[in-house]
């Protein structure tokens, strides 16, 4: 798949609960009260952030996607309260193969509520529907249960099982990798 296109949605993506807009460094302070806790960043790979680290990634993240190996950076806000309560990411991991990545990450306050899940199906149509992708994955740690039945909710396929793949904070850690095709994701939307 050769490609010479941009992704440049139009925002706010909608959800029924949720907004999807390009990370500001407004956004800074509701990112650090959660990318800051341990808890949450356990299977994350770049751990603990400070504000620096958080305005970084900020920083780094874009609204639009023109070329691979770029990643679009959208704040999650939870449409009724207008709070910030994640945020998720789609990269453009081939331009050869239309291959993309999804990664998501909430602030454990609305756990439970299935923003995950309702945020990443956005990502999934936004990466098929619009761009175009062939194949989106993602890769979590083995021991992330809550991630993997985000995955399998939205009916990505477990493909592979690495052992002691990553070394996550001095640890050997197994990772998974999910995928989807895109005429799998056309079929679910079908049903």
């Amino acid at each position: 798949m050769s490609r010479n296109v941009a992704l440049r949605p139009r925002y706010p993506l909608r959800t029924a609960r949720l907004l999807l807009r390009p990370s500001t460094p407004d956004d800074a302070d509701a990112m650090l009260a959660y990318k800051a806790r341990p808890d949450v960043v356990r299977w994350v790979p770049h751990g603990v952030l400070d504000r620096a680290g958080v305005l970084d990634r900020i920083e780094r993240s874009r609204g639009e996607l023109d070329d691979e190996e770029q990643t679009l950076g959208l704040a999650v806000i939870e449409a009724d309260s207008g709070t910030l309560v994640g945020d998720v990411l789609l990269t453009w991991t081939s331009r050869e193969h239309g291959g993309g990545e999804v990664g998501y990450v909430f602030d454990p306050a609305v756990a439970g509520r299935g923003y995950a899940t309702e945020a990443a199906r956005e990502l999934l149509r936004l990466g098929f529907d619009e761009f175009g992708l062939h194949r989106i994955v993602a890769r979590i740690y083995a021991r992330n249960g809550a991630s993997a039945r985000v995955l399998q909710r939205l009916g990505l396929r477990r493909e592979a099982y690495f052992v002691r793949n990553e070394l996550l904070r001095g640890e050997w850690t197994d990772e998974i990798v999910y995928a989807l095709l895109a005429d799998e994701w056309a079929a679910r939307r079908c049903r």
